[in-house]
């Protein structure tokens, strides 16, 4: 008789094991990637003060900058959902942009947003002298999602 009761015991743990996986398979899994400053550290960032190197001891050199090397610093986080079987669904995306004058100083800090498929600016500081239309990145995240794969495939150009 103990024999079956070590059996029963021994299924109950297996069942109890088989469900937690399976129940562990559909709780959504978090993944960050990259980098962006807290508005904290940003706002130690004096626009027309810091410069290059002080930004960089303050928050860090990003992984992307600008082509040209007057060209501004970018940092960009991102952070994605996996649920169970589903394809991975980015949930948020920031961007932080700072540019610099030719003298190497901070002219200008941006900190963008994906909201809706639509880049969206979550603060600006610019310098007075320093107001200009969007920024080369703002240009580039505003692009996502007006061209469509079967315009570059087939060479349609895109309604105007």
């Amino acid at each position: 008789m103990t024999d079956k009761a070590g059996n029963a015991g021994a299924r109950i743990a297996m069942l109890a094991l088989a469900a937690t996986a399976v129940l562990s398979g559909c709780a959504p899994v978090y993944r960050n990637h990259g980098y962006v400053p807290s508005q904290e550290q940003l706002s130690m960032i004096e626009v027309g003060r810091d410069t290059r190197e002080t930004v960089g001891d303050f928050i860090g050199k990003p992984a992307s900058s600008g082509v040209l090397e007057s060209g501004g610093w970018y940092y960009v986080g991102s952070q994605w959902r996996e649920y169970g079987w589903r394809e991975p669904q980015e949930i948020s995306r920031e961007v932080v942009a700072i540019s610099f004058d030719q003298g190497g100083k901070v002219s200008n800090v941006e900190r963008y947003g994906l909201e809706h498929g639509k880049v969206v600016p979550l603060e600006r500081r610019v310098t007075d002298s320093n107001i200009r239309g969007p920024s080369f990145f703002g240009q580039l995240l505003g692009n996502l999602g007006v061209l469509d794969a079967s315009q570059v495939i087939n060479g349609d150009q895109p309604p105007q």
